[in-house]
């Protein structure tokens, strides 16, 4: 079993989902559930068609961190 990182977008249209590993796995769905399961869908297309053509899959298991910072104190530096 391999964990792959999503990271979802609120768009007009609901929310856009992309594969942190393997960018050019994208989905939309009307929301985050929906986006959810289009995500997963196309993930298992896409190591299908990688496998298919005997080409190796990326790693999954990436960490995503969110760092905060301070915008004002950035801009009176920068």
């Amino acid at each position: 079993m391999i964990t792959y990182t999503a990271k979802y977008t609120k768009i007009q249209s609901g929310y856009m989902g992309q594969i942190i590993e393997w960018p050019e796995v994208i989905s939309e769905g009307k929301n985050i559930e929906d986006c959810r399961l289009m995500l997963r869908d196309a993930l298992e297309e896409m190591i299908t068609a990688y496998h298919q053509f005997g080409r190796e899959t990326p790693l999954g298991n990436a960490l995503i961190e969110q760092i905060p910072v301070e915008v004002d104190h950035v801009r009176k530096t920068a």
